[in-house]
């Protein structure tokens, strides 16, 4: 996640890989429905988490002063253990909680409404930054939105991706950029992948944006030699 003020990594988002010995790389969204199928999705998740941890506690030592995010699903959420489970992680590291972001999607809050702003409120309240995903492409009322202890509001890919040839979604995205900031919420563009949408981004005001113009997918490694390089991490 680039910063529109500063033009400097802000944030890395964790994107979870299966390297299979015989499928070659499988995508999340051919693995995770199985895991949540089969009652895997809790441990997957908590594994992604410690693992970001381990990771965020070696950035921040090395003086790279980013937070990480972490995607949770809606087993995640409507898991009334949650918030302990990742209290005790949080013990294990030299890891503050504000140097995470937990993204959740709208679909997610909406399974069980009550018990996910449950969740949410507990972690929010460890100090644990919150993230709606996907913003625009869920079910999710304004009225509830107003509720929800989310610090940050991801606009979707399908309104960034044709923002330069659909004035519609311009409007959507300027409308969206000014509602968030007035509830006090920060606002991070999915999918820019070329210069004016960028520009055009940050003309219309948005805080963050991320996307393979900046960078794609890396591994620890490979991040670690982009930040030796790159303007954006200077």
């Amino acid at each position: 996640k680039i910063s529109h003020h500063t033009g400097c990594i802000m944030g890395v988002e964790a994107l979870v890989r299966w390297h299979h010995p015989q499928r070659g790389l499988v995508a999340p969204d051919e693995f995770i429905p199985l895991a949540e199928a089969c009652g895997l999705i809790q441990p997957l998740a908590l594994w992604v988490l410690q693992t970001a941890l381990q990771q965020s506690e070696k950035w921040h030592a090395a003086g790279h002063q980013f937070s990480v995010s972490i995607n949770f699903s809606t087993r995640n959420l409507l898991d009334g253990d949650l918030p302990v489970r990742v209290a005790k992680l949080l013990a294990s590291y030299h890891v503050r909680p504000e140097w995470l972001v937990f993204e959740i999607t709208e679909s997610a809050v909406m399974a069980e409404p009550a018990r996910a702003l449950d969740t949410l409120t507990k972690l929010n309240k460890m100090g644990i930054q919150l993230s709606l995903d996907d913003f625009g492409t869920g079910y999710s009322s304004l009225a509830y939105l107003k509720k929800l202890p989310v610090s940050e509001i991801k606009i979707d890919i399908s309104f960034i991706k044709d923002m330069e040839l659909d004035a519609s979604d311009t409007v959507i995205v300027r409308s969206t950029i000014a509602l968030a900031q007035n509830l006090g919420m920060k606002v991070v563009a999915e999918g820019v992948e070329n210069a004016p949408t960028w520009e055009l981004l940050g003309v219309l005001g948005c805080d963050a944006s991320q996307g393979f113009y900046m960078s794609r997918p890396l591994t620890v490694m490979e991040l670690d030699e982009w930040m030796k390089s790159s303007d954006w991490a200077k």
